[in-house]
């Protein structure tokens, strides 16, 4: 190995011991103030942030508050104090967990409303109430919608359509148009079959053929498209309890949402891991683009994959000894909100790069493991 690659080799040693620090330790962030009134709009996300390096760290921060006993009941009005306990930084609710009163005559300044989400729900809610993930060859086998009583493929709310199976009369339904499939990029395993929502419905004339009138569209719903019964509302929870991933291998971004090429802070993408591989709402991640391999060449200088003329042909003559693995690139993290059975949908919550199908994720270390 000649000296170009040891030094190389030694770089890439000497950049990774040097982030080897205590993950235990909470981190605020420089500035950070000593008190907060929670405002509407807020999420528990964003109030951590104010004080944390880490925001996803957030239970840490408040789990021994003894006046917060579900730290879920935050309220706009509510004042937060940053206090310490055995060293480390706690928030705690003044006044014994009554609001906080602003004391003019105009009274407070915020009335008490509906306790503070873990997240901006409006983010997530069209796929909370909208997206699934399932088999795809159970998703075949589902009642079809065969036409509607007015003429043409397209109907809209209000319309009345006609579905291939017996329902009882009052059931609620969901128009499904088909999606992607997602498949496994090592294995080529089918993950599931994207169901999109068109509309939704009630039977309002059972048979053979039983007759649905549309309350709602978000598309329009055309013949072909799959009945499925309504979703139990209880997925539409505002409350996620943040944890680390805890996955012994890495997931992976299988799509965005919005089928785009990237997706940037606040959007949605798809996990090629679900409820078989553990996952849970609330488990958080760490984004890593995979860091490139270099080869150096006969000169000592470093050759790029993204070369690809000089590096294959570097790598058919050299031995692979020479070449070199880049450390992967941190890009952000994100939030799973819902999980399916093979696949999750996640909400990037912070993003320093475009993040893309195939980037790795993994358990979130803090950012003074990465020395920010």
């Amino acid at each position: 190995m000649d000296s170009t690659m040891k030094r190389l080799i030694l770089l890439a040693l000497m950049t990774f011991s040097s982030t080897m620090v205590s993950a235990d330790t909470l981190t605020l962030k420089a500035g950070h103030p000593e008190s907060y009134v929670v405002k509407k709009g807020d999420t528990l996300w964003d109030i951590s942030g104010t004080f944390l390096s880490d925001p996803w760290r957030w239970p840490q921060l408040w789990d021994v508050n003894p006046q917060i006993a579900n730290p879920h009941l935050i309220y706009p009005g509510d004042l937060l104090t940053l206090v310490f306990v055995n060293g480390q930084p706690r928030l705690v609710r003044n006044g014994e967990g009554k609001p906080h009163i602003k004391k003019t005559p105009e009274g407070r300044i915020v009335q008490k409303g509906d306790a503070v989400p873990t997240v901006d729900l409006s983010l997530i809610q069209n796929y909370l109430v909208q997206n699934r993930v399932v088999d795809a060859d159970w998703l075949a086998e589902q009642p079809m919608m065969l036409a509607g009583e007015k003429p043409g493929r397209r109907h809209v709310t209000g319309d009345v359509i006609y579905i291939g199976h017996e329902y009882p009369v009052g059931q609620k339904l969901a128009m499904y148009d088909s999606g992607r499939e997602f498949f496994d990029k090592e294995t080529g395993e089918s993950l599931g079959q994207e169901a999109i929502l068109a509309s939704t419905g009630q039977v309002i004339k059972s048979g053979k053929v039983s007759e649905v009138k549309l309350l709602s569209n978000f598309q329009e719903t055309k013949a072909g498209f799959r009945a499925l019964p309504m979703e139990d509302e209880s997925l539409m929870s505002a409350y996620f309890t943040l944890k680390p991933s805890d996955l012994q291998v890495p997931a992976h971004v299988v799509a965005t949402a919005t089928k785009l090429r990237e997706a940037g802070k606040l959007h949605a993408v798809y996990l090629d891991k679900g409820k078989a591989d553990g996952v849970e709402p609330g488990e958080v991640f760490s984004i890593y683009r995979e860091g490139e391999q270099i080869v150096v060449d006969n000169d000592g200088v470093p050759v790029l994959a993204t070369e690809r003329t000089a590096y294959d042909s570097l790598m058919a003559s050299l031995s692979t000894d020479s070449s070199l693995q880049m450390p992967d690139i941190y890009h952000g993290k994100l939030m799973v909100f819902k999980v399916f059975d093979k696949t999750s949908l996640a909400l990037i919550m912070t993003s320093e790069r475009p993040v893309r199908v195939d980037d790795k994720l993994i358990t979130p270390e803090t950012l003074a493991l990465r020395g920010q």
